[in-house]
């Protein structure tokens, strides 16, 4: 009986480390093989406080994996089974369940984004972050007032204080957050524009310059004419000139706005009015890119006190009342607007 011994266990330890080899080697063909093929995707979300257990049960489900075990036991052995992170992770090809590990780790989750506009206003904004079905919506007002206080800005006035951008984030980012972060990047965008800015301006304060910027912005939509557009407005405000610019007019008409500027409309005293009034209106009236804000802050220097456009979305310029008004009566006959 002795004698058989030696050989039942020589062969238990052949047939043991054939096993362990077979796991080993089927092992490393899981953490290798792809999770989806021939270019599919699956988008998956590991929601809070799920475990990797969970996690590698749900991949079985969804015909990801075949053998679930081994992604824990990997997990554990690389001491990541506590360190997954929740939110939503796009699995496809050629990732494997040793790639998804890494991204689950490293919390490499699914981004979404949100494109603020240049030239929007408060409401358009607000409007497309409550629409965004990603976004999660604790908002439960639309009055501007009450988010500025939410976000710890009382009494400051919403318009224009918001960095028109395109912004990433992931699924179940609250309003606010976003809300939050362009308000500071407008303000660190400002602060650096206005440190820099050329000097002599007729502006007193930063709030000024977000004010100029948002109408320069409704004025034009070419990058090049902005410098210009903004040394028009800052030699009218030297001269003590009204600025007589339709966009403060219509953002003051708000709602009553039909999308027709009427003469009486130009006539009717609103504080946005910069007809009927001298200076900047009270807020701005819409959301200044980075260019406006430069412009602003940096007016090309010349001579021009007017311009009326093209029709094409361009404008001539010209220095003197006279060679406006014939400007006007050629662009006007040919369709443009000629109020400046």
């Amino acid at each position: 009986m002795r004698t058989w011994l030696p050989k039942i266990l020589g062969i238990s330890l052949i047939m043991a480390s054939f096993t362990a080899g077979w796991i080993l080697m089927d092992l490393q063909a899981f953490l290798n093989r792809p999770l989806v093929q021939n270019g599919q995707s699956v988008l998956y979300e590991v929601r809070p406080g799920s475990g990797l257990i969970s996690v590698a049960s749900d991949l079985r489900n969804l015909g990801l994996i075949e053998h679930p075990y081994y992604l824990v036991w990997y997990a554990r052995w690389r001491g990541s089974a506590d360190r997954i992170k929740a939110g939503e992770y796009l699995i496809e090809e050629p990732m494997t369940p040793a790639l998804l590990l890494d991204k689950m780790e490293q919390g490499d989750v699914m981004r979404y984004s949100l494109t603020i506009p240049e030239g929007w206003s408060f409401r358009q904004m607000l409007a497309a972050v409550r629409a965004h079905e990603k976004i999660r919506h604790t908002l439960d007002t639309e009055e501007g007032a009450a988010i500025m206080e939410q976000l710890g800005h009382p009494g400051e006035h919403p318009e224009g204080r918001f960095f028109p951008d395109t912004y990433l984030f992931s699924a179940g980012a609250t309003d606010l957050a976003l809300l939050r972060y362009a308000y500071e990047a407008m303000a660190q965008r400002l602060e650096q524009e206005w440190r820099d800015r050329a000097p002599g301006l007729p502006l007193e304060t930063p709030y000024q310059a977000l004010i100029l910027a948002s109408i320069v912005e409704k004025e034009t939509g070419s990058a090049d004419e902005r410098p210009r557009i903004a040394g028009v407005f800052t030699r009218r405000l030297q001269k003590n000139m009204r600025l007589q610019t339709d966009p403060t007019v219509i953002y003051g008409l708000g709602a009553q706005f039909d999308g027709n500027l009427r003469r009486r409309d130009l006539e009717m005293d609103t504080p946005y009015n910069t007809y009927t009034r001298a200076g900047l209106p009270p807020t701005p009236i819409a959301l200044p890119g980075g260019e406006s804000l430069h412009a602003a802050l940096h007016p090309a220097p010349g001579e021009e006190l007017y311009f009326v456009s093209r029709g094409d979305g361009t404008h001539h310029f010209s220095a003197s009342f006279d060679e406006h008004a014939g400007a006007v009566r050629d662009y006007q006959l040919n369709g443009g607007r000629g109020r400046k």
